[in-house]
């Protein structure tokens, strides 16, 4: 612990080792738990019908059954599951079948370490460290699950509110972020609800259709509690800007057709995770520019 806290580089290389096995698991979590949530869906639907749940054979969580292939189905050894470099030893294939595996899985095992590290360096050891892992961790899965499958789920969005909530009842004044000072954050949560559920019936009432969907409003208001009230307009701004312009080239390209939703998700929590390092930098420089600083 002593040489962590000495030295922010051994702590940002130990930051990243860890990030790449927390990536692998939320390689699972992006993967499995959306089909959890649709086989409790569907379990509740035959309840509520009077009809009898469809059979579980074989218990499907987080945990059972171990990873297979999904072209022949061949168990996933311990030795070919390392984070990035089992993936890049086999060349992107299967160990027993040679079937391609997903560049996504490296991906998130990669972009989680790099994530962890930039966190650890930032706010060096410390319990801000630790809740800025937490918290990036979350962001992650949530948005791996919503490029997936168009969902940001209650079991993720929550729990992440609360945390960051209960968090703040520990933060004394002058303390880094995260979390938001409690004040800023009981403000922060609720504004960050209540901005984009305007947004969304107004949205609705003008043209009929609804933007976005309530698992947006529920992280921009985990956002607020984790960071504070006063980094939502910088958040806000950041993930609107970044989606039009990658819904723009996307069109232009035409890898995506008008009318054609796009998550947004992804770019709330990548805004979110900018924020947390440099979003007090980012809002001072903008009103020093604006001239109101």
């Amino acid at each position: 612990m002593a040489l962590l806290a000495a030295s922010p580089a051994v702590f940002a290389a130990v930051a990243f080792l860890f990030g790449l096995a927390i990536g692998s698991f939320l390689n699972v979590v992006i993967h499995r738990l959306p089909r959890m949530l649709e086989a409790d869906w569907r379990a509740q639907a035959a309840d509520l019908e009077g009809r009898p749940a469809p059979d579980v054979v074989v218990p499907y969580n987080l945990v059972t059954p171990r990873s297979r292939c999904p072209a022949c189905n061949a168990e996933i050894r311990a030795v070919h599951n390392v984070p990035v470099i089992s993936w890049i030893a086999l060349r992107g294939r299967c160990a027993s079948c040679r079937a391609p595996i997903s560049p996504r899985y490296p991906i998130v095992e990669l972009a989680t370490g790099v994530a962890f590290a930039a966190v650890a360096w930032h706010f060096g050891f410390g319990a801000a460290a630790l809740l800025g892992l937490v918290f990036t961790a979350y962001l992650v899965a949530l948005t791996g699950i919503d490029l997936d499958r168009q969902l940001l789920p209650d079991i993720l969005t929550v729990p992440l509110l609360w945390i960051g909530l209960l968090a703040s009842l520990w933060q004394a004044p002058g303390d880094p972020v995260p979390p938001a000072a409690l004040r800023d954050a009981v403000i922060g949560a609720a504004a960050g609800y209540g901005f984009l559920w305007l947004v969304y019936q107004l949205f609705k009432l003008a043209t009929g259709k609804e933007g976005m969907g309530y698992g947006d409003f529920k992280l921009f208001a985990a956002t607020g509690a984790w960071l504070g009230w006063q980094m939502l307009p910088v958040v806000l701004i950041l993930a609107a800007v970044v989606g039009a312009a990658v819904g723009l080239v996307l069109m232009a390209t035409k890898r995506l057709g008008r009318g054609v939703p796009i998550p947004f998700g992804p770019y709330l929590a990548g805004a979110a995770w900018i924020a947390l390092l440099w979003g007090p930098a980012i809002r001072d420089r903008y009103l020093a520019l604006a001239g109101l600083g």
